[in-house]
């Protein structure tokens, strides 16, 4: 503490500059979890969709449902993916006219 003081720093200073890094430490590690996190939720939507398109094209090109990639047919499968195809297969098995 006296060497502190003979260095010309206040106790008061170097408390603060500690716990300011402490806390600089503990938002680092909450941004990199949470970035995680979303970059991993970001990819399994890629994925997804880019699943979900080739499986338009496969039953297209083997059952030749005709499913037509319209801007509602497009959206749905890249925001839902594999479903998506899967329900568009059925309304199209039905009759439904996408």
């Amino acid at each position: 503490m006296l060497f502190l003081l003979a260095l010309g720093i206040s106790v008061n200073s170097l408390l603060s500059e500690i716990l300011i890094g402490v806390l600089a430490i503990v938002l680092i590690y909450i941004i990199f979890k949470i970035g995680k996190s979303l970059l991993r939720l970001l990819l399994s939507i890629i994925a997804n969709s880019i699943l979900g398109f080739i499986a338009i094209l496969a039953l297209d090109y083997i059952f030749n449902l005709g499913i037509p990639l319209v801007l509602p047919v497009i959206i749905s499968t890249a925001i839902f993916g594999i479903p998506a195809v899967g329900t568009m297969a059925i309304l199209k098995l039905m009759g439904v006219a996408l």
